[in-house]
């Protein structure tokens, strides 16, 4: 099990810890880059920046993507630490080489954090071991590290808010609803990285029409909350609003080698769907990693509750 300490300003993370509402968070970096430090679920601290130079709170990671400011402004408003889409823009722009010009929607990396706690000001903890002065963005740290150990296990106590006995040589998520079924993996992601992951993995374009006007697109569910789905990227579809209905409703479906099936029922009750009668037996879209194409178990699982197969 991995653990990760963010560095952050003051600014960032009082705004947040003033609006214990807001429990998931965009821990934004000013250029797009990438992170793989952590899975899905793993813990995620924030520490402030020099002069306080405390872990002031933290989270369990949720997820990672590229957006506009525009976009992670549209998916998280004030959740990116900010009053205004011009404040967060500012802040932004602080932090890079070139300031932002006015006309300018530039990408920046979204780190996604959940089930986010602040912690009171007197009781914030000081920096982890060997964590240098000079670290600019974070660290990674390995809990079943001895040296380390005892230090992440106070602070997780302080997310999840019980004393357990917590196995940190071996992956662990966060116990209960709020991640579902600790077997399956990738764990659940929040509602709001979840929309923002699936639009980053289909490379905002829909996965069976290929239209790429974003207004349009949405983050469907192959198997929905009420039905015992979670927000997980390979539960997830990024579908044109039209066709996503179409997919809920059971008239398009997608099987576990990622062809498309169109009902019949489509041209029997409406006449119509000669778009997708066109497209059926394609593969449709997918993500570049394997690990994110949607779950087989969960297509499975639409094509025989859902699907209109006559």
């Amino acid at each position: 099990m991995k653990a990760f300490v963010g560095v952050t300003d003051q600014t960032w993370y009082r705004f947040l810890a003033a609006r214990p509402e807001l429990n998931e968070v965009n821990f934004w970096r000013p250029s797009g880059g990438g992170f793989r430090a952590l899975t899905v679920g793993e813990p995620f601290f924030f520490k402030a920046h020099h002069p306080l130079n405390r872990i002031v709170g933290g989270g369990f990671f949720s997820g990672f993507t590229q957006l506009r400011i525009s976009e992670a402004w549209e998916l998280f408003g004030e959740a990116n630490g900010a009053a205004s889409i011009e404040e967060m823009r500012r802040s932004v722009s602080r932090y890079r080489r070139q300031p932002i010009g006015p006309e300018e929607d530039p990408v920046i990396g979204c780190i996604f954090v959940r089930d986010t706690c602040f912690f009171p000001a007197e009781s914030t903890v000081g920096p982890p071991p060997a964590f240098a002065p000079n670290v600019v963005q974070g660290k990674t740290y390995d809990l079943a590290d001895q040296q380390t150990r005892e230090y992440f296990q106070l602070l997780i106590h302080r997310l999840i808010g019980t004393t357990a006995e917590l196995d940190l040589s071996e992956p662990w998520h966060r116990p209960g609803p709020v991640y579902g079924d600790s077997r399956l993996v990738p764990q659940r992601l929040g509602q709001q990285s979840f929309k923002a992951v699936v639009l980053g993995a289909y490379a905002r374009r829909c996965a069976i029409t290929g239209n790429k006007v974003q207004p349009v697109l949405q983050a469907a569910h192959i198997r929905p909350l009420p039905k015992g789905g979670e927000h997980r990227l390979d539960n997830g579809l990024l579908l044109k609003s039209d066709v996503h209905i179409l997919f809920d409703r059971g008239y398009l479906g997608v099987d576990p080698k990622y062809r498309l099936l169109v009902s019949p029922r489509l041209r029997s009750e409406f006449g119509n769907g000669d778009q997708f009668y066109a497209k059926a037996g394609t593969q449709i879209a997918l993500p570049e990693r394997r690990t994110d194409r949607p779950n087989a178990e969960f297509l499975e699982w639409h094509l025989d509750s859902v699907f209109k197969a006559a």
